[in-house]
């Protein structure tokens, strides 16, 4: 029978209820509710006391020991806008084998080389494991040229054994492989539990801002790609990325979601290799398929990721079905909007699809979901369909509308730069697109209809 005055919380997501239940009602754990024993009193007035240091005009707060500190990888410097700023708690969370502890002992290494030669970088790096042994980090790091003597290693899973050895070792940059294997013993549950993972980060987050040190946490990710955790995980950290990565591909990306001391849309772009992870930095390349003569199906886009324009090819498969219900397939596409082009052709430009198996694609596994690619994929299934193949000096770049209407997006100047610094010569925009770059042939569209009259009399050569 339960004390008056008790009351229970669930050791995996800290759900409270006033009774025991063996079920708890947020998560949907068994036998995870335990007693806590007497209610808390009601808080009390907090009393004033003594201020770390007194209040200053901001105009008199020193910021030099605020900047930002390179990490020695570009891209990565990229995404976080332009370092490592002392006292940063930076969240990089991935699928399992996508390359986060090999990006880390990249950084890792890269600092320690960096310490070695300036007083940037005050102190060596100290990474912490807690999913692989020290020798299984060592082999890695060897095999991938990254050992130095400024590199401090160590396989811990408590957190009090880690502030031991960030006390020993005074390390510049700290690195945390995973937050999920670790555990505070002030903490119930087990490790990797949301009550767990919200008493380390809290205790690595103190530990950042008193001492002025750079952590960086390695998270896991759920079955939807979101972090694994709970929601204030996120909340407590300065900066959150996503490692980003067809396990089929060699092409991985570090997309910034939050970002406290800089933009917060920047990608990182990397191809993992046998010998390491390299930075990629004009990755346009890698997304586009070089064709020796036009194909149909094929159309070429200009994405914005950030501030970086990047070039892609969408490919459209249209055949006759041998179903019932045809097959719809989408590869790095967001599906939504292809149904939507295909309902969009039908109704305003008269082509049929119902009977028609339908695969879209990009290439070179970039995930696209910005709407200025609606016209290139409304494009390439118009020429899937009808076996006419586009230019390959072409790009398209529009959102279209329920009504067929071809909508501006922004930048459009920026992306044709970009496009005629790799050769292309026509490109089919939104009406009114703005200042044009030299060297490439604009067709300003309103309409669905009117950009599919356009593209058959672009030259194919």
């Amino acid at each position: 029978m339960a004390r008056k005055g008790s009351s229970y919380r669930c050791g995996e997501c800290g759900y409270e209820v006033a009774k025991w239940v063996g079920r708890c009602p947020e998560c949907q754990a068994w036998g995870t509710v335990e007693e806590r024993g007497d209610a808390r009193p009601a808080v009390a007035r907090v009393a004033a006391g003594a201020p770390s240091a007194p209040a200053r005009p901001i105009a008199e707060v020193d910021v030099e020991a605020a900047r930002a500190r390179r990490t020695g990888v570009s891209e990565l410097d990229r995404v976080l806008g332009g370092g490592l700023v002392p006292g940063a708690v930076v969240l990089l969370a991935g699928e399992p084998g996508v390359g986060k502890s090999t990006l880390l002992l990249e950084v890792a290494f890269r600092w320690a080389a960096a310490g070695h030669t300036t007083a940037e970088q005050s102190g060596p790096a100290l990474y912490v494991t807690g999913e692989e042994s020290a020798g299984q980090v060592r082999l890695r790091a060897e095999r991938t040229g990254n050992v130095h003597d400024r590199m401090y290693l160590a396989a811990e899973s408590d957190l009090g054994a880690v502030l031991s050895h960030v006390d020993t070792v005074r390390p510049g940059l700290l690195i945390v492989d995973s937050v999920q294997t670790m555990a505070s013993p002030q903490a119930e549950g087990s490790p990797g539990g949301v009550t767990q993972v919200r008493a380390v980060t809290a205790g690595l987050v103190a530990l950042a801002k008193e001492r002025g040190l750079p952590v960086v946490l390695v998270g896991h990710v759920t079955k939807d790609g979101s972090v694994a955790g709970p929601r204030l995980l996120e909340h407590l950290v300065d900066v959150v990325l996503h490692f980003e990565g067809d396990r089929h591909s060699t092409l991985r990306m570090v997309r910034g979601v939050k970002n406290r001391f800089g933009p917060a849309d920047e990608i990182g772009c990397f191809e993992l290799r046998d010998n390491g992870i390299v930075g990629v930095p004009d990755p346009s390349g890698l997304f586009l398929n070089r064709h020796a003569e036009a194909v149909p199906g094929t159309a070429v886009t200009v994405t914005v990721e950030g501030k970086r324009p990047l070039l892609a090819e969408v490919q459209a498969l249209v055949a006759k079905s041998s179903l019932a219900q045809p097959r719809r397939a989408v590869s790095g596409l967001d599906s939504a909007r292809v149904g939507m082009m295909l309902a969009v052709l039908e109704k305003r430009g008269g082509y049929r699809f119902g009977d028609q198996d339908v695969y879209t694609a990009t290439v070179g596994g970039m995930r696209i979901v910005e709407p200025a690619v609606d016209l290139a994929v409304a494009l390439a299934l118009w020429s899937g369909a009808k076996g006419t193949p586009l230019s390959p000096r072409l790009v398209a770049i529009g959102e279209v509308g329920l009504a067929g209407e071809i909508r501006r997006v922004t930048g459009v100047g920026r992306r044709l730069a970009e496009a005629v610094r790799l050769g292309f010569t026509h490109a089919v925009v939104p009406p009114d697109p703005g200042p044009m770059p030299e060297g490439i042939r604009t067709l300003e569209v309103s309409h669905l209809g009117a950009a599919l009259d356009a593209v058959p009399r672009v030259p194919l050569g």
